[in-house]
């Protein structure tokens, strides 16, 4: 897995800080920058925070490069839906360098991983003779449609890897642009973090959080799971462990 923070709003807490100006001061637009210290924007942030006020919060957006996650993972992101997503394709996109996620828990027994490599090469085998049988069958349709070779060669390849792929895994691998406004990234950190969400989606947010603390520290300053916050929301189901897990979030947001 591989995470990279492409852009974010510039000076995203300050901009915070401005539009709670505005709620609570009567400022005009042009001045509502002017004398915002880093201490003022501070000050301003920590009352949005003790208020519960945090539709100022949805003004700035930090916009993710993802790699190396699987088509599981993807189907879990997508069902946070205050979010834009750009997904590589695979009707578009021949999987000609075959890549999938190897759940740790699998790649911790021998003969377990035995078994799911054989199927990871089974499945990439099944889909490249797929698409060769499809291939063929839809370029003969389209030569006597009248498309000259090359055209005919592109359109059946297009049209062959569009149902070759329905016998790829969820495991297969898969890249994405992501952006969250920061008010829907607190509910991901809230949701994803907990030691109770699916391993990979967890390792994905806690990266997330990682490089948002380095950009907007005051704001995600109490991101993560409910038991950051004092109190686990998992109710019978917790883990049992809030103060590892406390001390794992102090460190990923290198607090003392």
């Amino acid at each position: 897995m591989k995470v990279t923070l492409l852009t974010h709003t510039p000076e995203p807490e300050k901009i915070i800080a401005a539009a709670a100006k505005l709620c609570y001061a009567s400022s005009d637009i042009d001045t509502l920058l002017d004398g915002l210290t880093e201490e003022k924007t501070v000050n301003f942030l920590n009352m949005l925070s003790g208020l519960g006020h945090l539709s100022p919060i949805e003004h700035i957006t930090f916009t993710f490069g993802i790699e190396g996650v699987s088509r599981a993972l993807l189907a879990q992101i997508t069902r946070h839906r205050i979010a834009s997503f750009s997904v590589q394709s695979q009707r578009y996109v021949e999987e000609k360098d075959y890549k999938f996620v190897t759940p740790p828990e699998i790649a911790d027994v021998p003969e377990a991983l035995e078994e799911f490599n054989n199927q990871m090469d089974s499945a990439i085998s099944s889909y490249n003779k797929l698409a060769d049988i499809l291939k063929d069958k839809h370029y003969k349709t389209f030569i006597k449609e009248g498309f000259d070779e090359k055209e005919a060669a592109k359109k059946a390849q297009k049209k062959a890897i569009e149902d070759a792929r329905f016998v790829l895994p969820n495991a297969c691998d898969t890249k994405m642009i992501m952006t969250m406004n920061a008010r829907s990234l607190l509910n991901f950190f809230s949701l994803r973090c907990c030691s109770r969400a699916q391993w990979e989606i967890k390792a994905l947010a806690d990266e997330m959080l990682r490089l948002c603390c380095k950009v907007a520290p005051t704001i995600f300053k109490n991101a993560g799971p409910g038991c950051v916050r004092g109190k686990c929301a998992e109710g019978n189901m917790t883990c049992g462990k809030m103060k590892e897990v406390q001390n794992f979030y102090r460190e990923l947001k290198n607090e003392k």
